[in-house]
């Protein structure tokens, strides 16, 4: 190879990777995005009726319009918001049967979960910490840092399986259901504590057929709160 080649290659090489860098900054505006409004949605500071639009929101977060748009395609992807042509974006709206099939799902997953998760004395320690940090928030009544202990302990649990689409899947869940959690806080809150020591004695005891059972109980007890509740509410 020539001199001359050689220094072709090189302005090649140069001009994709000063291509790869560009297109790397709208990607993390993107993600930015996605990550500030989803903060803003998950702590339930919009309401149902409230329209999101890509003007408004490409204003309020210093950005162009086309980060907002892309990150307004990924969060309904996850089913937290709808999207409607030429009007804006909305809080997804659930109902009592889609509340119950995603509650039912995921009972059926977390007790895959526990049944193949890897038992270590590390899992046993985090475990014992979330649920410390759990009974401390929930007597401070700190709603958001209660609800988001609790998904930790069930994403340490997810996280042990070492089945990363597993965990993808449970976080996704997760996020729908803190939707309507939020406004349903103190029906089952008070039970997380007892409810996750059970799961993490039958851990320590090396029994995975009983932690399916807690985790069954544990998710069915929160289900039956919920679903009791909004179908009094719909009367």
């Amino acid at each position: 190879m020539t001199m001359t080649n050689v220094a072709k290659v090189s302005l090649v090489e140069k001009v994709a990777i000063e291509e790869l860098q560009k297109l790397s900054a709208p990607k993390n505006l993107t993600a930015l995005a996605y990550e500030s409004i989803k903060r803003h949605i998950l702590e339930g500071k919009l309401e149902h009726d409230v329209r999101l639009t890509e003007e408004f929101l490409s204003q309020q977060l210093g950005i162009s319009k086309s980060p907002v748009r892309e990150a307004l395609n990924g969060l309904q992807n996850e089913g937290l918001i709808r999207i409607e042509p030429r009007r804006g974006a909305y809080l997804r709206k659930f109902s009592i049967k889609e509340i119950e099939d995603l509650y039912n799902l995921r009972e059926a997953l977390e007790s895959y979960a526990v049944s193949i998760v890897k038992i270590s004395p590390q899992l046993i320690e985090d475990l014992r910490s979330s649920i410390k940090r759990t009974s401390k928030f929930l007597k401070a009544d700190d709603k958001i840092r209660h609800i988001e202990e609790d998904m930790e302990f069930h994403g340490t649990i997810a996280r042990a399986t070492e089945n990363m689409e597993l965990s993808r899947i449970l976080a996704n869940i997760q996020n729908q259901i803190w939707l309507f959690r939020c406004q349903t806080y103190d029906l089952s809150s008070s039970s997380a504590p007892l409810a996750h020591m059970a799961i993490l004695t039958a851990f320590e005891e090396r029994n995975k057929e009983q932690a399916v059972v807690a985790m069954q109980a544990h998710i069915g007890h929160v289900r039956g709160q919920l679903i009791s509740f909004l179908r009094q509410s719909a009367k």
